[in-house]
């Protein structure tokens, strides 16, 4: 009897390490990545700067449910989706130039 519970547990212990190995190293920081720019999402407000998942770069303009009013320059708006800002933009960043 004590050996068929020993068998069953040394079959099941290597599923266990895998999934525990997935958990910690894919799933968990994926979850992590995923709320922190739901939150960033969130905080967008007017006049915020956004790079699209297109690598356009765009300024919020207004904030309604779903989308955001961007613009794109003095001339052109657009309404994008919520889920295609990829992340809020800082001028602030050096950008490195050949010599």
């Amino acid at each position: 009897m004590t050996g068929n519970i020993g068998d069953i547990f040394s079959a099941i212990l290597p599923f266990v390490v895998l999934f525990a190995i997935f958990y910690f190293f894919l799933i968990r920081p994926q979850q992590v990545q995923q709320k922190r720019h739901r939150e960033m999402i969130a905080s967008l407000k007017k006049g915020d700067k956004v790079i699209t998942n297109g690598g356009l770069i765009a300024e919020v303009q207004k904030v309604e449910e779903r989308y955001f009013q961007m613009k794109l320059n003095d001339d052109t708006y657009v309404k994008l989706a919520k889920e295609y800002i990829a992340q809020k933009y800082d001028d602030t960043t050096p950008t490195t130039t050949k010599s």
